[in-house]
């Protein structure tokens, strides 16, 4: 047998082995991951520390690495000395043999050592620029303005494509718009700096229209943002913008092509309104809110966010045309390609990343070399962390970066497995949605605690017609300006496709089952990561066949029990740490009392009521890490409601109070008057004067009760009934307190509310979910969550099991403080979710 013919034993009819995975850069990208993480939430003393730390660990790998060279080039030279002997050939000619136990030496190297060096290297990049960053965002005026809650005048530029802000359900406020603003001067309190910092900013409807990249100045109010967040600043504003000056000429450019993309599919179905210029080119401003939802429910979004997968499509398109050229020539064409679609779908941070992963997967398809994607993977990961360190907090990079990932190094010894029971084409159309649903899921269920039943065959069903909307969708946008007529044509024929989208979300969305509840918080997510680990690996043992799935049977069924069975799912005992980051409401653990925490700002909160005496609602505020209220409400004065005054006043600031108008029990009101004599008071009505107002990022509104009920409900027995009933709103969570009242305030609440938008998505139950609910006022309110404040074995009976009924029916997910303990709410994008030690 020749040299280069078949190993002896080998079965020419089996597949060559897969080639080894090159983990090498695995490491330095993990560390460049995690120092980001870490540092940004710090100060920059801090990370200069951390940074000094890893320079002397560099050195020292340093070290190592010359040492185990200089060791590695004294073994190869004793072991080529006297490693050879010289033997006569059998035709006279001498031939080289080795003594028995010596080897050829290539190069010395340490692969450990080097790979350690790599590593804190790599640290020590990311730190050192992120100390940069955070030195530049922490000094100068803006700094300085946003520490102090000022308000400013802002200059700069438009980062991002406004949005509108999801408003609250009920509150029937103005609509709200949201974008980025490069801030490049900043003036306030008498002077004016230079800035080179991004702002979150919040305006009224006048905004809606401001193009990318134009320049505008707008007076606002700063809100700091928490620490690890990448914004600078809140920025707040009622005022229309003063425009400046226009976009460049390639903004203008895109601005242009995508106006007229909306134009032409004006008259198109909602559907197709929504979903071809999302697809196309991600403007998903259109996309009708019900078809959004059933999008979330079946893991369809990614198809309106511009990811990898459309930069392949096009890619692979242009590509394609341009076969007949030389390679040199594809590849120049293809990046200019890259380049013009970056740009035409806006050239923000979760598109440039997108662009970035795409491109890494493609060019190792393209190369035929999929074993190098993941070393590109990571040199992408690391590259874009040093250029932006907050990128290490975002879910949209998680979310990419895993997505890639598991293409990369699952789909294809999935497909393999799969080709044993379908078709190659079949297995491949499967392995692809399913790797990047294994490895995503788990950070999935940190924005919405659920699970996606049927995101594998949806994925899989919508998949063949994404292509050809991308690629119609564009080309409609390229036409547009110059034949409106045709590009109306191909958006006609793209929304044909994007029916079929439409119709599998709402198909699967619609069956039973179609979102599982699943643990919020790291909790659940580390649950997820390790059902899924162990199911993939119970799964790759089995052989396809029979008798493999008479093993697996049994994991299907355990799995399926699991997710189904509604069983309690203690995730405060899991590790996450005590809040949540980026937590908007806190219900405190009081006991049998009431304490609401809304989120106003860094370190800074609205706090509804203050527990009793011995709730230590303090602790609560102290773990929260709040220093400061911004305002402080106390709805009623009975001492579970009041009788922590004292102590939350010795632990925080407060810059103003709302106090019921309602007198009683007893003296409890004149003694809370004289604690609050340093902080300006109100007594609010909810139709007079004072009723609305804001505190921090927070719009604040009193509900009940009017000066008639105030009047009418006199002496102790009216306490409760007299409670403030406020909604307390941030962009996106609307929040109901509603004190102690009883059936009579209820009643009369509802008949305010009446024809009115009304509903919350939090809703502190009365009365700590006693009996005394009104039908008529949950209904209204339709809670998404509704809380319960309540302490473990009181003697009322609290929480009442028909209260409890009566907000679960209506479909809001019950929580109760004597059994789930504090209880934490945080945005998941478009929904919320709820941590605590109990199951959502």
């Amino acid at each position: 047998m020749s040299a280069d013919g078949p190993r002896r034993g080998a079965d020419p009819a089996q597949p060559r082995a897969p080639a080894p995975v090159d983990a090498r850069l695995v490491p330095a990208a993990l560390a460049a991951w995690l120092g980001a993480f870490v540092a940004v939430a710090r100060t920059p003393p801090e990370v200069l520390v951390l940074a000094a730390v890893t320079g002397a660990g560099a050195l020292l790998a340093a070290v190592a690495l010359a040492r185990a060279r200089r060791a590695g080039r004294r073994r190869e030279a004793s072991a080529t000395t006297g490693a050879a002997t010289t033997q006569p050939h059998s035709r006279g000619h001498p031939r080289t043999t080795r003594r028995p136990g010596a080897r050829h030496r290539g190069a010395p190297t340490s692969p450990p050592a080097a790979a350690a060096l790599l590593t804190v290297v790599v640290l020590l990049a990311v730190l050192l620029t992120t100390a940069a960053h955070l030195h530049a965002r922490h000094s100068g005026l803006l700094a300085d303005l946003t520490t102090r809650g000022a308000s400013a005048v802002l200059t700069g530029r438009v980062g991002t494509e406004p949005r509108a802000v999801a408003q609250p359900q009920g509150r029937g406020s103005a609509p709200r718009y949201r974008l980025m603003l490069r801030v490049e001067e900043v003036a306030g309190r008498g002077e004016t700096s230079g800035a080179a910092a991004t702002v979150v900013l919040v305006g009224p409807l006048a905004w809606a229209e401001v193009p990318l990249g134009a320049q505008v100045r707008v007076r606002a109010g700063l809100v700091a943002t928490a620490p690890g967040d990448g914004p600078a600043a809140l920025a707040f504003t009622d005022r229309t913008p003063e425009v400046q000056a226009g976009p460049g000429w390639p903004l203008a450019a895109v601005n242009h092509l995508r106006g007229s993309l909306r134009a032409v599919t004006a008259d198109l179905p909602a559907q197709a309104r929504g979903l071809v210029p999302g697809i196309a080119v991600g403007d998903d401003r259109a996309l009708p809110p019900e078809l959004a939802a059933d999008m979330r429910a079946t893991s369809l979004t990614h198809l309106t966010a511009v990811s990898g997968a459309h930069i392949a499509i096009l890619l692979g398109a242009v590509l394609g045309a341009l076969v007949w050229l030389p390679r040199a020539w594809r590849v120049g064409l293809g990046a200019v390609a890259l380049v013009a679609f970056v740009t035409l779908v806006r050239p923000e941070a979760s598109v440039l990343r997108s662009a970035v992963m795409g491109a890494v997967v493609l060019a190792a398809l393209l190369l035929g070399r999929p074993a190098r994607a993941l070393p590109g993977l990571c040199a992408a990961v690391t590259l874009l962390l040093v250029a932006d360190p907050w990128l290490a907090r975002s879910y949209g990079f998680v979310l990419s970066v895993l997505a890639t990932g598991g293409l990369v190094l699952l789909a294809r010894p999935w497909a393999r497995w799969l080709s044993h029971l379908v078709p190659r084409c079949v297995a491949t159309a499967l392995a692809v949605p399913a790797a990047a649903q294994a490895v995503c899921a788990p950070v999935v269920v940190l924005l919405t605690p659920a699970l996606s039943t049927y995101a594998v065959p949806a994925n899989l069903l919508a998949a063949p017609a994404v292509p050809p909307v991308t690629v119609l969708g564009v080309a409609a946008t390229l036409l547009a300006p110059v034949w409106p007529a045709g590009a109306h044509a191909l958006a006609v024929t793209a929304g044909w496709c994007t029916w079929w989208i439409a119709a599998v979300a709402g198909t699967f969305a619609a069956l039973p089952g179609a979102q599982l509840p699943w643990p919020p918080g790291a909790g659940g997510a580390l649950a997820l990561a390790l059902a899924t680990v162990v199911a993939v690996r119970v799964l790759a043992r089995l052989r396809p066949g029979p008798a493999g799935w008479r093993r697996a049977a049994p994991v299907v069924v355990v799995v399926a029990t699991l997710a189904v069975v509604p069983w309690p799912r203690v995730t405060g005992w899991l590790p996450g740490g005590w809040p949540p980051a980026g937590w908007v409401v806190i219900q405190c653990d009081v006991g049998q009392g009431g304490a609401v925490l809304v989120r106003s700002g860094e370190r800074a909160a609205v706090m509804v009521d203050v527990g009793p005496v011995d709730g230590r609602a303090e602790a609560c505020l102290s773990a929260a890490g709040v220093e400061r209220l911004d305002l402080l409400v106390l709805t009623h004065g009975h001492a579970d409601h009041v009788g922590g005054l004292t102590a939350v006043l010795a632990t925080v600031d407060v810059s103003a109070a709302l106090l019921t108008p309602g007198d009683g029990p007893g003296s409890s009101t004149a003694r809370v008057l004289e604690q609050l004599r340093d902080i300006p008071v109100t007594r609010p009505v909810a139709d007079g004067g004072g009723t609305r107002g804001r505190a921090g990022a927070v719009d604040w509104e009193v509900l009940w009760p009017p000066a008639a009920a105030v009047a009418r409900l006199r002496g102790d027995d009216g306490v409760n009934d007299l409670s403030l009933v406020l909604r307390l709103s941030v962009p996106g969570v609307a929040v109901v307190a509603l004190g102690d009242v009883e059936l009579a305030g209820q009643a009369g609440l509802v008949r305010r509310l009446r024809g009115a938008p009304a509903a919350a998505d939090v809703v502190v139950m009365a009365h700590h979910g006693s009996a005394l609910q009104d039908d008529a006022l949950a209904g209204m309110l339709r809670p998404r969550l509704a809380v319960v404040s309540v302490g473990s074995g009181n003697e009322y009976g609290h929480p009442a099991p028909d209260a409890v009924t009566l907000y679960g029916r209506l479909g809001a997910v019950v929580q109760r403080t004597d059994t789930c303990g504090p209880i934490a709410v945080v945005r998941d994008g478009d929904g919320l979710a709820t941590v605590s030690g109990c199951p959502p």
